[in-house]
């Protein structure tokens, strides 16, 4: 990956997404914001280099918003990053999980916990981040709420750990995508790559079926693929899919060529390397 000085990420200090941001670019600064919009807005106008972009998880799938934000975000996909996420139910020092009644966290922290929290019979608060919602425990100094949040987020927040891996599954994974103002010069000779695009279909029948039908007939292997609402309404289809190869080879081209004759729209969100993680 490339040294940087800078990343964005959705939350507060302590999210897992700055988690993330550290493990791949451990020696640049980290750049909170407010909101997804704000994070790609804080990379498009140069406040930081790269932003940090959950796409899915293994337990609670896609990251509805920023799929949805991503191919209108004026940003290109440069690498994928997968972290191993280990959910820790954190609350003031001294604290009992019987003293607890409320749980806080982001809703894809509660949706990836709900089993454990369900056993607990404890109910279950949504907040806009994982921490965001432990500062928030912080701030209260209540016994009665915990929230759910990474380790980062408990020595920042100064918070107990009172259970480690309290996730339902220990397959707990988060795939994040590493997106930047400018695009990967990635030679179409190299090894391991992955493309990811967004279409719209014609309004035809079996337009999707033949979109993908040069894929298979070229040998092009598809590893993602997701629709989701146009902003133009209920009647108009749009997906997004990541597929191994490079726009430039041959059989991509032929697969890409096919595509054109039953789609209004293609855009190409980047080429980048596959993650090594891919491989366990």
């Amino acid at each position: 990956m490339i040294s940087i000085k800078s990343f964005a990420f959705q939350g507060v200090y302590g999210a897992y997404s700055e988690q993330a941001g550290k493990n791949v670019f451990p020696d640049a600064k980290s750049v909170p914001c407010s909101t997804f919009e704000d994070m790609f807005s804080c990379v498009k106008n140069e406040k930081a280099e790269i932003a940090l972009v959950p796409i899915e998880n293994s337990q609670a799938g896609r990251v509805a918003d920023t799929q949805r934000l991503i191919p209108d975000s004026d940003l290109n996909i440069i690498g994928e990053y997968f972290l191993e996420v280990d959910h820790n139910l954190l609350a003031i020092p001294g604290t009992k999980i019987i003293d607890i009644k409320r749980i806080h966290s982001h809703e894809q922290g509660i949706a990836q916990c709900r089993n454990n929290i369900i056993k607990l019979n404890k109910e279950m608060i949504i907040g806009a981040d994982t921490a965001g919602s432990a500062k928030k425990i912080s701030e209260l100094k209540s016994k009665e709420d915990a929230a759910i949040a990474s380790a980062l987020a408990a020595d920042i927040y100064n918070l107990e750990i009172l259970e480690s891996n309290f996730q339902d599954s220990l397959n707990n994974v988060t795939r994040f995508l590493v997106m930047s103002k400018n695009s990967s010069d990635i030679k179409s000779t190299e090894k391991n790559l992955l493309t990811t695009l967004v279409f719209v279909v014609r309004s035809i029948p079996a337009s999707l079926y033949k979109c993908l039908g040069g894929f298979a007939s070229n040998g092009v292997n598809i590893t993602k693929l997701e629709s989701y609402i146009h902003p133009q309404g209920f009647d108009v289809a749009q997906f997004y899919i990541d597929f191994e190869g490079h726009p430039d080879q041959d059989s991509v081209k032929l697969a890409l060529e096919e595509m054109k004759f039953f789609c209004k729209e293609i855009k190409i969100l980047g080429v980048y390397k596959k993650s090594e993680f891919r491989k366990k």
